[in-house]
Parts: structure tokens; C-alpha cells; sequence
């Protein structure tokens, strides 16, 4: 499928790895052009190479924490316009309401959550001076399937779910739309790195991890692209009536019991 997105530009924060990365590869592939975002340069760089290696397009990055003190608006003055954001950067740890201390809490927060929201805010009032642009976060599922267990991640999630509801509902008067991507569980390097180390635990051969994910939908994780290509396909005319929804892409397990 043509998405016409040849010459637009595109902001992925997290942008170095994982989800983040394989938008930006994706997007890039489309055509587009690249802002990314991550705390370590040399990820960066290294990022940035893969997809100028594959794609002629341009790449610039970005080495910022989204989390301190008035990073989103440098980044914006940075940056400058562009066609659509994705906001994907931050990761909330596991953890109780009485085993994850507020310190801990806050700085989770202060990047996946107060990061979405400041650079939201940054470019919404960009956006809907030239009547035009997509906002994308990239949230997780735990937002809808909240665990006592992840207590921190379920209630920030969900409020980025409430996030991209509330302000895409009423977006399109600004030319804009804003959506949700709830991912399940992906197979991410991160992600990889978790399940090979309990593999070598229980079974005695980390490469033996994916036997321990056959209990998922269609007996394994979901994968980067599978994401990604979505990423693409929201910011695209293609999904131009797409607006104030959360997009759940887990292989059905949250409607589980």
C-alpha cells in the first residue's frame, strides 16, 4: 500500500531501540524524514546509520532526557515543525504500591508519562497552527489489564490511554488526530534479554527462550514490526478518519480472563 508520506517529517522519541526505532525505520522506508530521540548518543548514531544505510532520507538525532526539566521544549525549538510525533519513549518498573518508593515513581513518571504530555503539548499548538499533524503514543497494555504487580505502569499507562482519547475526540477541529497503540508483549532486545535469562534458569539454555512463550497468542511475542507498520499506517491519509482511539495490538490477551 502507497501511504504518501514521501517527504514528511517525523519526531520518534525512544527512537535508538526497540518499538522507537523500528518506526523510525519504517516511517523512513515511507519516505519520511527523521528526528529521533534517546539519552545516549553513540544509540543513537548507531540508529541513525542503519536507516541512512538503507534509505535516502534524512536522520537527525537528538540525545535528550525527555524526563528533566524543560527537555520538550528544547527539543521542540530544535526540531521545529514537523508532520507527526511519536511519542514511545519511557519504561515504568515493575512494582507494588508499597515496594516502589515515590522517588522511583516520580521518574518513571517524569519521562513515559509528563514526557508524552509535555512534547503533546509542544507540538498540539505547532500542529493546529498550520491545521495539520498526527500525534501517535505508543503506550502499553498494562493501561487496559491493570496489575496490582505494575501498579506504576497500569496508572500511567491508562492515563495516557484517557490522553489520547480525550484530545483526539475533539482534535480533528485543529486538523489534527491523536491515537493510541496499547503494545502486548513484543520481542524487543530488551525484552529478549528477560526471557532468555529465566530460559537459562529453568530450561538451562537461553536459547531455549522462546519455548517459554508458546502460551502467547499464536504460541510467540508479537513483533517490532508489527508495531511499527501500525505507527506508519496512523500517520498516514490512508487512517485520516483515525482520531481520539487506543489501537490494542497484544494478539487478543487482554480480553482474556
Amino acid at each position: 500500500m502507497e501511504l504518501n508520506l514521501k517527504g514528511k517529517t517525523a519526531l520518534i522519541t525512544g527512537g535508538s531501540r526497540g518499538i522507537g526505532f523500528g518506526a523510525a525505520r519504517v516511517l523512513a522506508s515511507e519516505g519520511c524524514n527523521i528526528h529521533i530521540t534517546s539519552r545516549t548518543a553513540a544509540d543513537l548514531d548507531a540508529a541513525k546509520k542503519k536507516i541512512t544505510d538503507a534509505y535516502k532520507v534524512n536522520v537527525t538525532c537528538h540525545p535528550c532526557d525527555l524526563g528533566a526539566e524543560g527537555a520538550a521544549e528544547k527539543l521542540a525549538q530544535e526540531v521545529g515543525d514537523i508532520d507527526f510525533l511519536v511519542n514511545n519513549a519511557g519504561a515504568i518498573p515493575q512494582g507494588t504500591v508499597v515496594s516502589l518508593d515515590e522517588k522511583i515513581w516520580r521518574k518513571a513518571w517524569d519521562l513515559k508519562v509528563w514526557g508524552f504530555i509535555n512534547l503533546t503539548r509542544e507540538y498540539y499548538a505547532r500542529m493546529a497552527k498550520k491545521k495539520s499533524g498526527v500525534i501517535v503514543n505508543v503506550i502499553g497494555a498494562a493501561g487496559e489489564r491493570h496489575s496490582s504487580g505494575y501498579i506504576a505502569g497500569s496508572m500511567g499507562n491508562a492515563s495516557l490511554m484517557a490522553l489520547s482519547r480525550a484530545l483526539g475526540a475533539d482534535s480533528h477541529q485543529d486538523g489534527i488526530r491523536v491515537i493510541g497503540i496499547n503494545p502486548g508483549a513484543i520481542e524487543t532486545d530488551r525484552q529478549v534479554v528477560r526471557w532468555r535469562a529465566r530460559a537459562e534458569k529453568e530450561l538451562g539454555s537461553a536459547d531455549r527462550w522462546r519455548e517459554l512463550v508458546t502460551d502467547h497468542p499464536f504460541e510467540r511475542l508479537g513483533t517490532v514490526d508489527e508495531i511499527a507498520n501500525m505507527v506508519a499506517f496512523l500517520c498516514s491519509p490512508a487512517s485520516g478518519y483515525t482520531t481520539g482511539c487506543v489501537i490494542t495490538i497484544d494478539g487478543g490477551s487482554s480480553q482474556t480472563k
